[in-house]
């Protein structure tokens, strides 16, 4: 993490004065006490855009006028976007306790104990020569917090810094463990120690955002419903879609999929492949009684594409991974769910209003072909850019194809016990054109 971070520091170049800076990173650690939480963090000084600091000599800072307007502008620029939550309710504060400038070099934020150290060391010499553009401010905050608190959060909302803000955040436990996340923009409140009904209620929030903002995942739906608009052939159809998604999606999270550069790059591409392969299956009138298995199989492929939005945020569980794979799951059906409610009436209502059901069955299956056929090629040049390689055959290639047999078992499993599902609900009559 230290790497990461100085890696991302790099990134952060000084601007003209009080422009915004392309690229901030702030550094935050919290460590929740008996009976008040703890903040340290810092931010480049270049962030803060409405003081003008005090030069002695052009480009070099006055650090001996600079110190009384340090604790404004950590108040305006940290404590006031930085929010302390007991039980889902605000606290009061934070109060800001101590502030320092550090040199750009100044690598004291490396860990809680280095950072403590730093803020509780003599202000660095007047004589110091530096631009302003080029400090870090160090700031320490105070929120209390009643004994009996159990549920704590920290919102800190730092997106307003940069055009583009990362903060590495550190949560310090009692233990003097520390769990570090790191996010671009604000997270919202990021809970300090996660409970299940945290996290299941946090990722089903996350789940159902990124179905209704994932457009190839709303148009293979679409594709995959359009000749199905009763009630039976709908319930077959999606639970095998669901079912398969959850597999992958599963046994992503639980490292199963292959860790190399060209398999995300290979997923989006089968996803716009399974839309244009349900578009064509509709146009050539293929529904047939067996669509649920085609939902199974790319089902399979969008769970993968599922991960990849859930990879970054499962750091937000905690330990609660399972809780968070069951939030983000359920999000994700409650988004289907409430696309189907809207979609099926409104496709009822519209066919009805035309000559002929199959010609804009066809029409609507080809617009949605011919936008899917851009995204595959696309993403077929940007995949023929990855070097394919195949894995060598160590203990860790057997360790994972183990898994990936299990994971083969559980899904010919899951197919067996949907195609007794699908027996029984009679699935995919369509409808009559």
């Amino acid at each position: 993490m230290a790497t990461l971070v100085a890696a991302l520091i790099g990134w952060a170049r000084p601007l003209d004065a009080h422009e915004i800076p392309r690229s901030v990173v702030a550094v935050a650690y919290v460590k929740p006490e008996a009976t008040r939480v703890r903040i340290l963090v810092r931010i480049p000084l270049e962030a803060i855009r409405d003081i003008d600091f005090a030069e002695r000599a052009p480009g070099v800072m006055d650090i001996a006028k600079a110190m009384p307007q340090l604790d404004g502008a950590a108040r305006t620029w940290i404590a006031d976007d930085l929010a302390i939550l007991q039980d889902g309710q605000r606290v009061n504060g934070p109060a800001v306790i101590a502030v320092r400038l550090a040199t750009p070099n100044d690598r004291a934020f490396a860990t809680w104990a280095d950072a403590e150290a730093q803020l509780a060391a003599p202000p660095l010499p007047d004589s110091t020569a530096m631009p302003w553009q080029r400090a870090w401010l160090d700031v320490a905050l105070e929120a209390p917090v009643t004994a009996e608190a159990r549920r704590l959060s920290i919102r800190p909302a730092f997106a307003r810094l940069g055009q583009r803000t990362t903060t590495v955040l550190h949560v310090i436990g009692a233990d003097g463990s520390d769990r570090s996340l790191l996010y671009e923009g604000d997270a919202g409140a990021i809970h300090l120690d996660p409970g299940v009904f945290d996290v299941i209620g946090a990722f089903v929030v996350r789940g159902f955002a990124h179905i209704l903002d994932g457009i190839d995942h709303l148009l293979f739906l679409f594709a995959l419903v359009i000749p199905f608009r009763r009630l039976r052939p709908l319930v077959g159809i999606v639970t095998a879609f669901t079912v398969a998604h959850s597999i992958t999606l599963a046994a992503s999270a639980a490292g199963v999929a292959p860790d190399v550069s060209w398999f995300p790059p290979a997923v989006e591409f089968l996803i716009a492949l399974s839309i244009v392969a349900m578009a064509l299956a509709n146009i050539l009138g293929i529904a047939g009684e067996r669509r649920w298995v085609a939902a199974f199989g790319f089902g399979l492929v969008h769970g993968f594409g599922f991960s990849f939005a859930l990879r970054e945020s499962l750091q937000f569980a905690g330990t609660q991974v399972a809780s968070a794979l069951l939030g983000f799951n359920l999000g994700v059906e409650a988004g289907q769910l409430a696309v189907l409610i809207v979609l099926v009436p409104v496709l009822n209502g519209a066919l009805k209003r035309v000559p002929s059901e199959r010609v804009a069955l066809v029409a609507l299956s080809a617009i949605v072909g011919h936008s899917a056929w851009h995204w595959m090629t696309e993403r077929w040049e940007l995949l023929r850019r990855y070097p394919f390689e195949l894995p060598a055959r160590d203990a860790a290639f057997w360790a994972a194809l183990m898994r990936g047999g299990v994971v083969v078992i559980v899904a010919g499993v899951a197919l067996w016990g949907l195609s007794r599902l699908a027996a029984w609900l009679r699935v995919s009559k369509p409808e009559a054109a």
